[in-house]
């Protein structure tokens, strides 16, 4: 077997394993009808989501590759979410490759809705430079990043901060996330933003459970891109992104989310697609403990 054709069997394998990843969390609900841009929705204490955010694209001068993000969030109290993820890629051509972990923390300061909310939000990075999942952009993160060769010999230890503020107004969702990342390598920061807006199609449920009905579809926006770092703030040699969202809860239980995205410049890909499913586990301490 010639060694192309071993490594487009490599590709095709993951992206199978993607797809089988997606399906057993088929049961699921979401709390983020986003992708990139973060809400001030919270786990409920003691569930336990299980999902998958996955990113394809086929960068101009590079291979086609698809990013994995298997993500577990929990609701430790009502103002404190955890959650762990785990990072793998596949690039046509090249390799398959686990790439490493986020360990994220969301707080909420106050509760009850407000004209705004704000989530303060702190999480430490282990990946190496072969990670594709794209969960945010920050600095001068772009279309180059994805044109290298899978490499993970450089392995980089971040902290990242957010400030999220959001809103719910007559149905709608407003977003608006700032984003400040530290290579703890004695690299600057760098920064970044996401907004999004959301609505559900319809804000009255029926009588009866359906599947195809107007409440159980949400639509949507988000913009996110990279503001340079310390020494470089601005917009210049940045990538940035508009991605609509689109959100479709099951009775069972089972949401799906889709969000096709285009690249606003040169330095960006010039499309992204990613889609997404996750699971919610109610009160699992209290399944754990028997009861």
């Amino acid at each position: 077997m010639s060694l192309k054709r071993a490594r487009l069997r490599s590709f095709c394998a993951a992206a199978v394993f993607s797809l089988t990843a997606l399906l057993l969390v088929v049961t699921a609900t979401a709390q983020e009808t986003y992708f990139v841009t973060y809400s001030h929705q919270m786990e409920e204490p003691g569930n336990l989501e299980i999902g998958v955010k996955s990113v394809a694209g086929s960068p101009q001068g590079g291979n086609a590759f698809i990013g994995n993000a298997l993500e577990f969030e929990y609701g430790a109290k009502a103002w404190w979410t955890s959650e762990l993820y785990l990072d793998g890629q596949s690039t046509a051509h090249e390799s398959t490759l686990f790439t490493g972990f986020r360990w994220e923390n969301r707080f909420r300061p106050l509760l009850g809705e407000h004209w705004i909310n704000p989530v303060l939000y702190a999480e430490f990075e282990n990946i190496n430079s072969a990670d594709k999942s794209l969960l945010e952009v920050a600095g001068h993160d772009g279309r180059a990043d994805f044109l290298a060769r899978n490499d993970r010999s450089e392995i980089k230890r971040e902290a990242e901060l957010k400030l999220i503020m959001s809103s719910n107004v007559r149905g709608w969702n407003f977003a608006e996330n700032v984003i400040a990342e530290k290579n703890l390598a004695n690299e600057p920061w760098e920064f970044g933003y996401a907004l999004g807006a959301s609505r559900p199609l319809a804000l009255k449920a029926g009588a009866k459970p359906c599947v195809f009905c107007r409440e159980n579809f949400s639509a949507g926006a988000e913009m996110y891109g990279g503001l340079g770092d310390r020494y470089s703030f601005g917009l210049r040699d940045t990538s940035h992104y508009l991605a609509p969202v689109t959100e479709w809860r099951l009775p069972s239980g089972t949401t799906f989310r889709i969000s096709p995205g285009f690249g606003l410049n040169d330095n960006s890909p010039g499309f992204l697609f990613r889609f997404g499913i996750s699971y919610e586990l109610n009160q699992v301490a209290s399944i754990l403990r028997g009861h």
